[in-house]
């Protein structure tokens, strides 16, 4: 029974530790999981639409480019359109339309594509004193309680006129928001005639789904309002737009900047996302919501579809391009998005991911797991079986219900994974030491001990006893890559046979250099020299031995490629990775009185077989810890700096073995060195674009099979250049896979 208990405790600690990461890391698998979660609610209980709603969209939709011309339409049209909403009396027009370039349907560009110089020269003496499309609209924009669209970009670009003040109170917001270097707005007649500027740029999530929308984002230094945050405005006739940042009046942070906590335009306090992001609770598209511009300029809206509402025109036609995607529907055009945002936050259905959510998940799922662990120990298998789904029903239940009344979004997937994560390790554990109590007997080891530790064991029957001593030892664990793709369709002889010309090179390399073979692992094989007794430059002779082991592989795949060829057959070449560690174990007879093993524990084998890992990572076969590189510097080493294995918390210096000391010497090597070394300063200095065109010119230049190293470090330093210089970056490559 102790032993039961001992068991299940080890099996609760495993999967805390396996689940209870997730909820503190918030790795992008869980975030997508858990927007899964979100958009199934969505979907299940969207936002109703309200024909009374305070806004409309007045498209371009294929029924007015059918009637007016494919777009853009000339700017006097558009006045036109301006007009006809104004008379209407549209509260706020807001335009989803950037007009960056002079009118390119105009008068003038008209006049330029007639051929004849004469007829040219007369037509445009007849229309030299009409006015431009763009002065037609900037007077109509002028009487018109208009906004335009703006694009921010990330080319620096001259400000824009400010057309809002946007007044902060607490800590300085810029730091959260999403940042450009510059935007493209409208011409700047336009812009001046205008009451309001307002970004149309979307944040989508990596999968392009429209979830969060930032009310405010920053150009340089210059903050800008979003195209529904700025027609909301300009519908209420205010000046300014409050933001409401960290320890402001009210939003007390205990002197933390945890970003944006409100943004009050009017009548309304939004309440945000420390970045100023909002999350919509969409409607589905409504034909009631879409006008067709068509109809507007023909006069055949009713005036209270217009009156007193917000109304947006941008492309409603599917060929212009402007689509995205929401929770509910793949495709939508972008003018309807903006539209939803207004509707939202007028109807006070905006969503809710409170920052307080992560933490009371985390609660929830420590409590949850804890409860079903327990209960999995004490109840009968089937009371506990039926108790977990029923958990996870719940907290779905739950999380629905407030989403659907309150309008909060908290995540029932982290809790649910650490209930079923924790039933699965606890079922098993106890499976296992149930049947483990019948079969104890008939287990064996199968571990033997070298004969060079025989040998060496016999001259000293006294190190035949339980216990051990602390050496240093060097460690060599060597594993064999796609062990599975190998032996695919071998029969049982067949990978006997394979595996008997495999392990025996590998073996005869590291004995003829005086290690001792501490046990084969299937494909696995880990050794260590300075022990039982002393080994005069042992991390050298482990050096050898690794060279020894790659040149008999090479050796072993020429002999299998040969026997193939001859049959008709192609043979898959084997690979292998062997990590190198020099540093204190614990070394000895590890088992009973009745049988033992001459056996190695300590966090230096533990290293050696993350280094082992660690190849895998670089594409390389042979990697040793600076301690090996430093105990034996004159081998050909490159050096590939600092690493953080999985179950290390601090980091460690790596090299790959590229060869013996006589090629270290070879002037290809030195050049190679150097070029690889000024590669490495490239990185750690931060200049990641440097530092990816040295590995792709090393990837070209240097023998087989070393390319593949410098295509994985190409990779790395373009992934970190994607991502830009933060300033707690750090070059240490944290791996995660053992």
């Amino acid at each position: 029974m102790l032993k039961r208990r001992r068991a299940y405790l080890l099996a609760i600690v495993a999967a805390a530790v396996l689940i209870f990461p997730w909820g503190v890391i918030q790795p992008r698998a869980l975030d997508d999981l858990r927007n899964f979660v979100f958009d199934t609610f969505q979907r299940l209980a969207p936002r109703a639409y309200d024909p009374e709603a305070p806004t409309r969209v007045v498209g371009v939709d294929e029924k007015s480019l059918s009637a007016y011309g494919q777009w853009p339409w000339p700017r006097a049209r558009l006045a036109e359109l301006l007009d006809r909403l104004r008379e209407l009396g549209a509260a706020s027009i807001a335009f989803d339309f950037i007009f960056a370039e002079a009118d390119r349907a105009g008068a003038s560009q008209l006049i330029e594509a007639i051929p004849d110089p004469r007829a040219r020269a007369e037509v445009a003496k007849l229309v030299a004193k009409a006015p431009s499309g763009d002065q037609i609209l900037a007077q109509a924009l002028s009487k018109a309680p208009a906004t335009l669209g703006v694009t921010l970009t990330d080319a620096v670009s001259a400000p824009l006129p400010a057309k809002s003040g946007l007044v902060t109170t607490g800590d300085d917001p810029a730091p959260f928001l999403a940042a450009f270097a510059g935007a493209v707005g409208p011409a700047r007649k336009l812009a001046e005639a205008a009451r309001g500027l307002g970004a149309t740029n979307w944040l989508p999530d990596h999968d392009q789904i429209v979830r969060r929308v930032p009310l405010v984002t920053r150009a340089g230094d210059v903050l800008m309002p979003s195209l529904a945050l700025e027609a909301l405005r300009v519908a209420q006739g205010e000046p300014a737009i409050i933001i409401r940042s960290s320890n402001a009046s009210g939003q007390t942070a205990f002197g933390k900047q945890t970003g944006v906590n409100a943004i009050k335009v009017g009548a309304f306090e939004i309440a945000t996302g420390p970045n100023a992001e909002v999350r919509p609770r969409y409607s589905h598209s409504d034909a009631v919501r879409d006008i067709s511009a068509k109809d507007v300029l023909e006069g055949r809206v009713a005036r209270d579809e217009i009156e007193g509402r917000i109304i947006f025109v941008g492309a409603l036609a599917t060929g212009l391009g402007d689509v995205r995607a929401t929770p509910l529907e793949p495709v939508v055009p972008g003018v309807d998005v903006h539209a939803q945002i207004v509707e939202s936050i007028a109807s006070g259905s905006l969503l809710a991911r409170p920052d307080w959510a992560p933490g009371l998940e985390f609660v929830v799922a420590a409590f949850a797991f804890l409860l079903i662990m327990s209960l999995l120990f004490v109840a009968p298998p089937l009371v506990s079986a039926a108790a977990a789904p029923l958990a996870v029903a719940g907290l779905f239940a739950g999380a629905f219900y407030l989403f659907d009344r309150r309008g909060l979004l908290l995540d029932p997937s982290y809790p649910s994974l650490a209930i079923i994560g924790g039933y699965l390790f606890g079922a098993v554990t106890l499976w296992r030491s149930e049947t483990s109590a019948r079969r104890h007997v008939r287990q064996a080891f199968g571990k033997f001990v070298s004969p060079a530790v025989v040998d060496r064991l016999a001259e000293h029957p006294e190190r035949l006893v339980l216990g051990g001593e602390t050496r240093e030892l060097t460690v060599l664990f060597s594993d064999l890559r796609n062990f599975s793709g190998i032996s695919e369709g071998m029969s049982a002889r067949e990978l006997t046979q394979f595996m008997n010309e495999y392990l025996t090179p590998m073996t005869d390399a590291i004995l003829e250099k005086e290690g001792t073979i501490d046990k084969y692992m299937g494909d696995a094989v880990l050794a260590f020299w300075n022990a039982p007794l002393d080994i005069d430059d042992h991390p050298r002779k482990a050096v050898q031995a690794a060279l020894t082991m790659r040149e008999a592989l090479a050796s072993l795949n020429k002999r299998r490629a040969a026997a193939a060829a001859s049959s008709g057959n192609d043979a898959q070449p084997a690979a292998m990775g062997l990590g190198l560690n020099l540093g204190p174990c614990s070394v000895g007879n590890m088992g009973s009185i009745r049988r033992f093993d001459y056996s190695i524990l300590g966090d230096t084998v533990n290293l050696a077989s993350r280094l082992e890992g660690a190849s895998k990572a670089f594409q390389t076969d042979i990697v040793a810890s600076g301690a090996v590189h430093d105990a034996a510097p004159d081998f050909s080493w490159l050096d590939l700096g600092r690493v953080r294995v999985v179950g290390k918390s601090e980091p460690t210096r790596v090299f790959a073995l590229a060869g013996d000391r006589e090629m270290a010497v070879s002037d290809s090597y030195v050049r190679w060195r150097k070029s690889h070394d000024l590669m490495r300063q490239e990185y750690e200095s931060g200049r990641f674009e440097a530092a990816a065109e040295g590995a792709s010119a090393l990837a070209r230049s240097v023998p087989e099979p070393w390319p593949a190293l410098y295509v994985v470090l190409e990779q790395r330093y373009r992934g970190l250049a994607r991502e830009g210089s933060q300033d707690n970056w750090s070059s240490v490559w944290n791996l995660s896979s053992k």
